[in-house]
């Protein structure tokens, strides 16, 4: 029994890019229209995710065709056509952020530098705000399904919340040099615009990097995993798969689990039952190598009644 309760991770993901690109597109304008470089290169850097994102759900979808033969050819079209795409937009992030950082430079070195208005400022904090809301939900969504994937998660999120903060200090510090005469208050816009340009060759750089080296390791689509979890179901003690993800590295096979047990039990007879399935899995498959399995409280949204809580009488759902 797989249970899959609440929003999916792939909706939760599709969330952060129609997200991100609607915050890439307001800051991008506004960021042009009041000549604010800093709130410019915040909008690339929301873009980069969105692009980020995007290509990491491209494969992982087959066309509903009628022919098994279709399906797998389309996948590794797909698998194929993924490594050029995403150095493509890595490309692309780095040139725009390289353009951001050369027009910022330009700005340090003229004679006037306008502050950008307080719409600027509105729209940064509001924006900030809506990553958040964002990030939180998605957070929540992942955390469930996969512990290793939203802590990665956490880590992209900080450092886009960086950017941004980093990209509100250049605004306000602009603003306040207009405010109080301090002219040299006024280069803040452009130098953190200069400091978001780093954060944009990073993500662009880690993008090519993660393609050069991810390319090697490629997951299993949930219908060649079938087997693992029909396996993992067996053992004794486990009431639900949380989370199941195989991933292939030529030959070999690491395994990344989720159950959920007995909420009851101790932690000792919990990992008792991680151990079984793990010993299980690399038994039965020989080209399994490596099985990471989490034991997790099984919750079903209502109090839960073990087994031998129940009358001889009562009949419950888990045996």
């Amino acid at each position: 029994m797989t249970r899959e309760s609440g929003p999916s991770a792939h909706a939760a993901t599709w969330s952060g890019i129609v997200g991100n690109m609607a915050l890439a597109v307001i800051k991008t304008g506004a960021g042009y229209m009041a000549n604010s470089k800093s709130l410019l290169a915040d909008g690339l850097y929301s873009a980069s995710e969105a692009a980020s994102s995007l290509v990491g759900l491209f494969p992982s979808k087959s066309v509903h065709s009628k022919g098994k033969v279709q399906r797998e050819r389309f996948k590794q079209h797909a698998r194929a056509a993924r490594p050029g795409m995403t150095v493509l937009l890595a490309v692309l992030i780095l040139m725009g952020g390289l353009q951001l950082a050369i027009s910022a430079l330009g700005i340090l070195s003229s004679d006037e530098i306008e502050a950008p208005g307080r719409s600027v400022l509105l729209i940064a904090v509001a924006a900030l705000a809506v990553k958040e809301a964002i990030f939180q939900f998605q957070y929540r969504v992942f955390r469930k399904r996969n512990q290793s994937q939203a802590l990665s998660y956490a880590l992209q999120h900080r450092r886009a919340l960086y950017c941004s903060l980093t990209v509100l200090i250049g605004i306000i510090g602009s603003m306040a040099g207009e405010e109080t005469g301090l002219n040299l208050l006024l280069y803040l816009d452009p130098i953190t615009a200069i400091l978001a340009s780093g954060f944009i060759f990073y993500k662009g750089y880690r993008m090519i990097v993660d393609t050069v080296y991810g390319s090697l390791v490629q997951e299993l689509d949930q219908e060649d995993a079938t087997d693992f979890k029909e396996t993992v179901q067996r053992v004794y003690g486990i009431i639900t798969i949380e989370h199941l993800v195989a991933r292939e590295q030529e030959h070999d096979v690491t395994i990344e689990l989720v159950i959920s047990v007995n909420p009851r039990i101790s932690i000792l007879e919990a990992q008792e039952i991680a151990n079984r399935a793990r010993t299980l899995l690399l038994t039965r498959f020989s080209h399994v190598k490596e099985v990471q399995v989490q034991a997790v409280p099984y919750d079903p949204g209502y109090p839960y009644k073990s087994n031998h809580e129940l009358p001889d009488h009562e009949a419950t759902l888990i045996q």
